[in-house]
């Protein structure tokens, strides 16, 4: 049985310096939960089952458009898992713009910019979090690790990879690196982490080494 080890799956953080997390485009978003724990449910025949604390973290999720005009969230583009979730996060310069892909930019605001994907991210994380804690009685309790991990799509290729890779990963679950109880590697992964180091090194960056949970 494969354990998770918190040394060896460390992951650096990969944002782009140059880069305006603010800017239109689309983004892939890993979040795992603290220390990796099933939180969220079970995939039983390989469909996710959430629990109440699963219902939350999804209705969190979703509840983001109503509080952020700027952002557009799709049902078939986020998965929660027993110990993480996937999404691509839509910026729009309007309500009902088109979708497109990000470009990059120089001179982006310091820090967490006011509608940046990690001000997005952060806000998620601390309203599951406060949800969570208030419902089973736990003040100050982590519910996710402190990090997380985007990826800027920049092509059609990479969007329908992501996609499909979110649309099956509880049927995957018995491959997938969260997984701690994994009977393997999955080809479908790699393929998409693969395509993620491509992407980077076409901007000058280190390739990521499967994403900052």
């Amino acid at each position: 049985m494969t354990r998770y080890d918190p040394q060896r799956h460390h992951r650096r953080s990969i944002r782009l310096k140059e880069y305006d997390y603010t800017q239109p485009g689309a983004y892939f978003v890993t979040i795992c939960a603290h220390g990796r724990a099933p939180l969220f449910g079970d995939v039983v025949d390989g469909e996710m089952r959430l629990n109440e604390m699963g219902e939350i973290v999804r209705a969190e999720w979703f509840k983001t458009v109503q509080l952020r005009p700027y952002v557009v969230l799709h049902e078939d583009e986020f998965v929660v898992m027993p110990n993480h979730i996937h999404g691509i996060i839509w910026i729009v310069d309007d309500v009902g713009a088109t979708r497109r892909v990000a470009p990059t930019k120089t001179n982006p605001p310091a820090g967490p910019a006011p509608g940046s994907i990690g001000a997005i991210v952060g806000a998620f994380k601390s309203a599951v979090t406060r949800r969570i804690n208030q419902r089973r009685g736990t003040p100050g309790v982590r519910v996710w690790q402190r990090n997380y991990y985007e990826h800027i799509i920049r092509h059609e290729r990479a969007l329908n990879a992501i996609r499909r890779y979110i649309a099956e990963n509880p049927l995957r679950w018995h491959l997938d690196r969260y997984n701690p109880h994994a009977t393997g590697t999955d080809p479908q992964a790699q393929e998409i982490w693969q395509m993620m180091k491509e992407n980077a090194r076409t901007v000058g960056r280190r390739a990521p080494t499967g994403g900052q949970s």
